[in-house]
């Protein structure tokens, strides 16, 4: 399971059991609170309706008093309320009065009148001057069917002289117990939902932000390093930050190796014709032998020479992390290669095609001169006499594209997989070979661009080198 997977999981549980928790305690308090509100509203009735019914037990005919025809009136007038979308069409009270000696002698619905309910919890607890509350099944196989009831002292000059009652259905009570349980579901489902999308844009985050560090370390793996991401998070930018540490030094290292096993490699020849010549010209050969070994000496020095000098260049430019991008306009930039490298395409008689563009892009005016001078160099090689090379340039999207082109034999398939390789070089028509290291030149700047180049050979002959900058130009 990936790690956001494992991060949203987690976070979804703890918000699940909370919400739970704090849910569970809720709809338990309600169906209580509830019963506990109405026990409160019927000792309120029941204390009221005492006073009122006192006189009608001192008549002595309380079944025809002014109570008995307030609910006579009452049953036989309906009403309509709308209490917060609980429809109430009927008075849902049930009210008795009980003499001193608990004996029904008024019941609003005429059920229990005359029987003997001095047994009962509410009747007989009041006549004892205690608080007295039952609650009551009407039908003993429906546990839904309960009563409460709460009674009052009927009092005669400090005296208790009957009890009344006052019952109401705990059914009653139901359609607002159940409305507020279902808004609490309906709240925890909305609280789950809302802790699901934060916590799925806060996993989204993250995992853009490890997507960004993976492709970074992706990136170092395929030897074609981007610049460190920018991440938000502290510890994402330490980890970010010691990663680029890491690639650093051991990049640092491979290089050096690289760079010793190369230039090794390289210097073994020119080392080799020097001491061969120097060994020849310790025997005294004649004036003609020992110029021209003289010359061999001088030739291989100033091949070490500038191997070196190649050398620390492109160390420099792999050390390199940014650069400062500037206007540069590619037809001037076209131009001064052109002067630059009259001579030598006078000498081999190869013609220089540059093609008008009118472009702008935005790089480093210097590297960019040179690695399209290292790919007009190339060209330039594997160019035979009469043949032509072209300077072109195009814009596709927010890419700028140049592109060299020569009418050379092209690259071996071989080579291709190896051409942008330090110190690796094919053999030049006058048998000798470069440093090796002017198309890796050409790689590290396409990198520090955030372009890209490639080398293709063309179906009609010869080689499409392309220098592609992604950076938006100007």
């Amino acid at each position: 399971m990936r790690i956001g997977m494992r991060l949203l999981l987690g976070y979804f549980l703890i918000v699940a059991v909370a919400a739970w928790f704090v849910l569970s305690i809720f709809v338990q308090e309600i169906k209580p609170g509830v019963r506990r509100a109405t026990e409160g509203t019927l000792i309120d009735t029941a204390t009221l309706l005492a006073a009122l019914a006192r006189d009608d037990l001192l008549s002595g005919d309380p079944a025809h008093g002014r109570l008995a025809q307030a609910f006579s009136q009452l049953q036989n007038q309906p009403f309509r309320a709308n209490i917060g979308g609980i429809h109430k069409v009927r008075n849902e009270y049930h009210v008795y009065m009980t003499d001193a000696q608990g004996k029904v002698v008024f019941d609003s619905a005429g059920r229990a009148l005359g029987e003997d309910y001095s047994r009962w919890n509410d009747v007989w607890r009041t006549l004892r001057g205690q608080y007295g509350a039952r609650s009551t099944q009407q039908d003993p196989q429906d546990p839904q069917s309960t009563v409460m009831y709460v009674a009052a002292p009927v009092r005669d000059q400090g005296r208790i002289i009957g009890v009344l009652s006052v019952g109401k259905p705990n059914a009653a009570m139901a359609p607002v117990i159940q409305r507020s349980e279902r808004r609490m579901l309906w709240a925890a489902g909305a609280l789950l939902g809302i802790a699901l999308l934060i916590g799925g844009g806060m996993i989204g985050w993250i995992n853009r932000s490890i997507g960004k560090l993976v492709r970074y370390a992706d990136s170092v793996t395929d030897e074609q390093p981007v610049p460190l991401p920018a991440l938000g998070s502290s510890e994402l930018r330490k980890l970010a930050q010691a990663l680029e540490s890491m690639r650093l030094k051991l990049e640092g290292k491979n290089a050096i190796e690289q760079y010793v096993y190369a230039l090794t490699h390289e210097l073994k020849s020119p080392l080799a014709a020097i001491r061969g010549a120097a060994e020849i010209l310790r025997e005294g050969p004649p004036p003609d032998v020992v110029s021209r070994f003289t010359d061999t000496i001088l030739t291989q020095n100033a091949r070490m020479q500038a191997l070196v000098e190649t050398l620390l260049r492109q160390a420099r430019l792999e050390n390199r992390q940014a650069i400062r991008l500037t206007p540069v306009a590619v037809d001037e930039l076209f131009a001064r290669l052109q002067e630059s490298r009259s001579v030598q395409l006078t000498a081999r008689n190869i013609t220089l095609h540059i093609t008008d563009s009118a472009l702008h892009v935005a790089a480093d005016a210097e590297l960019l001169e040179q690695a399209l001078g290292n790919l007009l160099d190339n060209a330039m090689d594997f160019t035979p006499p009469g043949g032509a090379v072209t300077l072109a340039a195009t814009q596709q999207d927010d890419r700028i594209i140049l592109q060299v082109t020569d009418t050379g034999s092209g690259i071996p398939d071989y080579a291709l997989p190896r051409i942008f390789e330090r110190f690796y070089s094919l053999p030049r028509d006058n048998g000798h070979k470069s440093s090796g290291l002017g198309l890796a030149f050409v790689s590290e700047v396409a990198r520090l661009h955030q372009g890209s180049v490639a080398l293709n050979n063309r179906p009609q002959g010869g080689v499409e080198a392309t220098l592609t900058l992604h950076r938006p130009f100007t």
